[in-house]
């Protein structure tokens, strides 16, 4: 005869009722976040913070606009390469881009240079196996091995931009020369395109580069914070690991000490800060990095309403005394106990 499982008894009524206010206020939060996607992000005492869209696909520029991003602050060019058998030449990268630009209707565009190799091999640039990719040949180490690659897409995004504003940053750089060595190619092709409104920047997601930041900072016209790369190469922990993943919290005291020096290193050169992470749409840390003196956000485009009317709830005293609190925990739970109990 089978046995009887009795069932779990019903939540309490106060309970249900609490959960459901919360689902219902949540709605609302969103209703009105849609409403007033496309006004600027402002704190409540005026201190404006930009928020764009991260991208992959040059076709989806404009749903990214349509939901209230100002610009792409970060196009993941690696997609376009992806998306073809064999090397995009010259033309087909123009035609790319340029569905973007269209789209952004004047908006910036922050493009980062191809970025293959650790977890994201292109089928037809083969390389040999590395017993840790992820602290191998990748990123700028990667391009500049192929010089002819990096300076077609610089000419490709430069051309598609033409009088539109470009920001083109170099990925996983370690230190100043690697900076100067993708310069050198920008500097031989954009006197021949003359593109008008251009930058040039660093990823910050290796520590020796924003430990650096000081003497980058001179050279480039700003930074943008890869919080997802940053906090595993700062806690050495692969945010793919099947058991320590969940240790890899951007907010952990470490990666916030890094990204502040990286805003003060910027801010005394003049220079601008984004952070295209992750940690850009996470509800505990939107304060602290508007806190920190970051510029910019950029997160998904499904969270672009969210994060603006996130900063519009906060003053900067508030967002700046949160950072402080952040900054003087030890670890990262205890980050998010600190800020949650405020």
């Amino acid at each position: 005869m089978g046995r009887t499982v009795a069932s779990s008894p019903p939540p309490p009524p106060e309970r249900r009722q609490r959960s459901e206010r919360r689902l219902q206020e949540q709605q609302e939060l969103q209703r009105a976040a849609h409403g007033q996607r496309h006004e600027e992000a402002r704190t409540r005492d005026g201190h404006r913070v930009e928020v764009g869209a991260n991208l992959g696909d040059t076709a989806h520029a404009a749903d990214a606009v349509e939901r209230g991003a100002e610009g792409i602050g970060l196009l993941r060019t690696e997609f376009v390469f992806m998306a073809h058998p064999q090397m995009p030449d010259l033309a087909t990268q123009v035609a790319e881009y340029g569905e973007a630009f269209d789209a952004l209707g004047g908006r910036p565009l922050v493009a980062r240079t191809l970025d293959v190799g650790g977890d994201k091999p292109l089928a037809y640039w083969p390389m040999p196996r590395e017993d840790n990719p992820f602290l191998g040949v990748r990123g700028i180490r990667l391009t500049l091995t192929r010089p002819e690659v990096l300076e077609t897409q610089l000419r490709a995004l430069l051309t598609a931009a033409g009088t539109r504003p470009v920001r083109i940053m170099f990925p996983m750089i370690k230190d100043i020369e690697e900076f100067r060595a993708g310069k050198a190619l920008f500097d031989r092709v954009q006197p021949e395109v003359k593109a008008t409104d251009v930058q040039l920047g660093v990823m910050i997601e290796v520590p020796s580069c924003a430990l650096l930041a000081p003497t980058l900072a001179k050279e480039a016209d700003f930074f943008s914070i890869g919080t997802n790369d940053l906090t595993q190469y700062t806690l050495a922990i692969d945010r793919g690991h099947p058991i320590l993943s969940a240790q890899s919290d951007a907010l952990h005291p470490s990666v916030l000490r890094l990204i502040q020096l990286t805003v003060e290193a910027a801010h005394a050169e003049g220079r601008w800060v984004g952070v295209c992470g992750e940690l850009g749409s996470d509800p505990l840390a939107i304060p602290v990095l508007v806190g920190l003196g970051v510029d910019e956000l950029s997160v998904s485009s499904r969270s672009v309403p969210m994060v603006k009317a996130r900063i519009r709830g906060l003053t900067l005293t508030q967002a700046r005394e949160l950072a402080g609190l952040a900054l003087r925990q030890s670890t990262a739970a205890g980050v998010r106990e600190a800020l949650e109990a405020v």
